[in-house]
């Protein structure tokens, strides 16, 4: 079975990440949960999801501040780790790592094995250090997938619109889900 370590934190867009497990619950791929402290209180704040039930989605949880969770070794195996959302803070302080609470020493812990970090950073604008810290990271191998929307499949809601990003952060582990029609190179004709 594949393990699959899940970030959420304080950035906005906590749908993403419970979405995220959502789709993933009753695969073949073991979540392994981490909520940060502020993750908590935005995800109840944005969302009609409680901090214990977004927990229970997951295989397995851990609290924040559980630096001697199995996550936080090495010697976890895991296909690698998702942080969705991902605040800016969580970003610089992994670029510069700088483990505050469980998700960035998980971070650090995969950045240090050479396995797949993706980050879903969220915030707009931009400003430069936001951008050289992304930098940075993609320099070191992580992944930034910004939960950009597309209109090319026609979404016709906003959970068609969060089920495209879950599926493109999917993309990245090679764990395919169809949530929302994929790109075929078929442009529509326009009606006259």
């Amino acid at each position: 079975m594949k393990k699959l370590i899940v970030g959420i934190t304080g950035s906005t867009g906590s749908i993403l990440g419970i979405r995220l497990l959502e789709i993933l619950s009753g695969s073949d791929v073991e979540t392994h949960l981490i909520i940060s402290k502020w993750g908590h209180q935005t995800l109840e704040h944005e969302t009609s999801y409680t901090y214990d039930q977004v927990m229970a989605m997951a295989d397995v949880n851990y609290g924040s501040g559980d630096m001697g969770a199995s996550v936080s070794s090495g010697s976890f195996r895991t296909e690698g780790m998702v942080i969705i959302p991902c605040s800016m803070a969580s970003l610089a302080a992994i670029a510069h790592g700088h483990g505050s609470h469980l998700v960035h020493r998980a971070a650090d812990v995969i950045l240090k094995e050479r396995r797949k970090l993706v980050l879903v950073a969220r915030e707009l604008p931009l400003n430069d250090i936001h951008l050289e810290n992304m930098l940075k990271l993609s320099r070191m191998g992580v992944d930034i997938v910004p939960p950009m929307m597309a209109f090319y499949n026609h979404p016709e809601n906003l959970e068609d619109m969060v089920d495209h990003v879950v599926m493109r952060v999917l993309d990245q582990f090679d764990i395919t889900v169809d949530t929302v029609p994929r790109w075929e190179g078929k442009m529509r004709q326009r009606q006259k």
